[in-house]
């Protein structure tokens, strides 16, 4: 099958249109009731392309991590032991996230939708 497949390298620069990555997020909010929201983020293949050499689909995964390390070696995010991202508060990640890049930021919108 994979041989009857196109090389994923090189259709990256004739795809068109957007990927959205997101989670749904089930559980208590502050005031004690029942909460759920959508968080996600869209990107956009032609411009991931353009500003990376890289389809959507990678750099949206490759993002996370890179903006995790940074949180990590500035030390706004810090622990001890292994500890998975959802021990770290959120907020700075989508700081970062969506701060312009002339401010040292990733210029990378992200939404949030109550459900």
């Amino acid at each position: 099958m994979a041989a009857a497949l196109p090389d994923p390298a090189a259709i990256g620069p004739r795809m068109t249109g957007k990927t959205c990555a997101g989670v749904w997020v089930t559980g208590t909010g502050r005031d004690g009731a029942p909460r759920e929201v959508y968080l996600y983020h869209v990107a956009d293949n032609e411009w991931t392309m353009r500003e990376y050499e890289s389809q959507c689909v990678v750099w949206q995964t490759a993002l996370n991590p890179v903006i995790a390390l940074e949180l990590l070696s500035t030390g706004v995010w810090s622990g001890v032991g292994v500890l998975g991202p959802e021990a770290f508060d959120a907020r700075p990640f989508l700081d970062l996230m969506s701060a312009p890049e002339s401010d040292g930021g990733y210029g990378q919108k992200w939404g949030l939708q109550e459900r």
